[in-house]
């Protein structure tokens, strides 16, 4: 294999996992005590890893699963593999100590008054599962945009422009929810930017360790996980904060806008 190809198939996906900067970027240039603009971000956010997870990625796990196994094992394996996912970021969720919530919303400027120092635990927590459930999402989006570089240049382009598009919000996603919690831009990016180096380093792996083995089955069940730990996420931490922080119809519109956006971006990137 030519160097130069698997130059050209790795910068292409650290392009694509370090968006979630951008996203992370735009997110910051938000004013500090904008609890709006808090609440349709989350709302978005968690339209996007809805709709992407139960419109492309869990129909991507199902294909490879159904072509591997047959239609009957593979949409059986599909299924089992997505609520794995689900009880996978569950127990991580578990393992986490919970910290008590205020019902009443604190602005960044009250948190430290007074040496005070309110419980931001919730929103940090939120952010550190939703990086973890990014991470995990982008290690087999590395490997799989990597592998299609490799193969076809010009169609590993266009993969990696859409997951780039993906990522976007996905750093919205982690910056938000830890930037209100810590009132730091330099920690929420830098977890941002950090969730989207796992595309880079699954492209890594999976050049050296995981490509002797890889198959549909693997593929399959990895991305319908995948799926699982985002829509869990989405439900139990994204939707609930945003409802809390925010009026209820601005954190629905954030949701459905997140849905059309990621919806667009399917129809012309993929």
């Amino acid at each position: 294999m030519e160097q130069g190809n698997i130059l050209f198939a790795f910068s292409l996906t650290l392009l694509a996992g370090l968006s979630t900067g951008i996203g992370s970027a735009i997110a910051l240039l938000a004013r500090r005590t904008n609890i709006r603009f808090l609440s349709v971000s989350l709302g978005f956010s968690a339209g996007v890893m809805i709709y992407v997870s139960f419109v492309e990625i869990l129909g991507k796990a199902r294909e490879a699963l159904v072509a591997d196994l047959g239609a009957g094992k593979g949409n059986w394996m599909t299924v089992i593999a997505f609520f794995a996912g689900m009880l996978l970021i569950a127990l991580i969720d578990r393992l986490i100590p919970s910290a008590e919530n205020p019902h009443e919303m604190k602005r960044i400027e009250e948190m430290n008054v007074n040496g005070k120092k309110p419980d931001k635990h919730r929103l940090k927590r939120m952010g550190l599962l939703t990086a973890l459930a990014i991470a995990i999402h982008n290690f087999p989006e590395g490997l799989a945009t990597f592998t299609v570089a490799l193969t076809d240049p010009s169609l590993g382009i266009v993969i990696a422009a859409a997951i780039a598009i993906h990522n976007i919000p996905e750093g919205i996603a982690v910056s938000v929810p830890v930037f209100y919690a810590t009132g730091s831009r330099k920690k929420a990016f830098c977890l941002s930017f950090l969730s989207g180096l796992s595309e880079p380093v699954g492209a890594i792996i999976g050049y050296l360790i995981l490509m002797p083995f890889m198959s549909d089955m693997v593929f399959g069940l990895l991305f319908a996980g995948v799926a699982g730990i985002m829509v869990f996420i989405s439900v139990d931490e994204l939707l609930p904060a945003a409802e809390e922080y925010g009026e209820h119809h601005f954190s629905i519109y954030g949701l459905v806008a997140g849905m059309a956006v990621m919806a667009v971006s399917l129809l012309l990137f993929i």
